[in-house]
């Protein structure tokens, strides 16, 4: 049973939550502020942190960017409706995904599920695992889910790695905006919702731009992104 840690400080929403999702075949911790959330969040012990941004002593962002250096543990933001700089700050910081407040539990319960299928490599991208990438100066390893540029290490959550290699295996060629919502997401890709671009902006200033100066990935108006075409060796 996957146990699910939820960071809020609604007191009875945790209790109807914690009721739902386990008929639902979920295991469920309630944390009501901050500081004891980080410090559960940092136990290792859960599938998945459900985190309001909105909490008593520590803010909810706060415990994500504190969680971050860290941990890659996967998170699921709850924010206020309407409030989109929240959301894009969120998936900048490393929110997983997010929900807006007032939701239901079975929006919940479904952008969980979708996050939780997504596994330390995506379905999409996984059918032949070659071990090692390299593309350029950059190299990925599956094995142990490490890449370099150059000699350097760069740390990416599981989320910018399963994006990172669905661009690698692309090289050159266009990887949509749909194709990294379901495969990577988890969901339906919708025009309004910006994460897609987000992460990928995010993963973009990890990665640094190519010796040349010239961007690794490259937008592809009203399409999707492409990672710059180069020799691509798979072993």
């Amino acid at each position: 049973m996957d146990r699910i840690l939820v960071i809020d400080d609604d007191v009875e929403m945790c209790g109807m939550l914690a009721e739902y999702l386990h008929g639902q075949g979920l295991k469920v911790e309630a944390v009501h502020n901050g500081e004891e959330g980080l410090k559960r969040a940092l136990s290792s012990e859960h599938s998945l942190i459900v985190l309001d941004i909105m909490l008593p002593g520590i803010q909810g962002i706060e415990v994500l960017r504190l969680l971050r250096a860290e941990s890659s543990a996967r998170v699921l933001l709850l924010t206020a409706r309407g409030e989109e700089v929240d959301r894009v700050v969120g998936l900048e910081v490393g929110a997983d995904d997010y929900v807006a407040k007032p939701f239901s539990p079975r929006e919940l319960l479904a952008r969980i599920r979708a996050i939780l299928r997504r596994p330390e490599a995506s379905p999409g991208i996984r059918q032949r695992v070659p071990e090692r990438i390299v593309v350029g100066d950059l190299e990925m390893n599956t094995r142990d889910h490490t890449v370099r540029r150059v000699n350097e290490r760069i740390e990416l959550t599981a989320l910018e790695f399963n994006l990172l290699e669905l661009l690698l295996r692309s090289a050159g060629r266009v990887v949509t905006r749909e194709q990294v919502a379901n495969e990577i997401l988890g969901r339906q890709f919708s025009e309004l919702d910006r994460s897609v671009d987000v992460h990928v902006s995010k993963l973009r200033r990890k990665l640094g731009p190519l010796p040349s100066r010239a961007e690794r990935i490259k937008s592809i108006r009203s399409v999707g992104y492409a990672y710059a075409e180069s020799d691509v060796t798979s072993t």
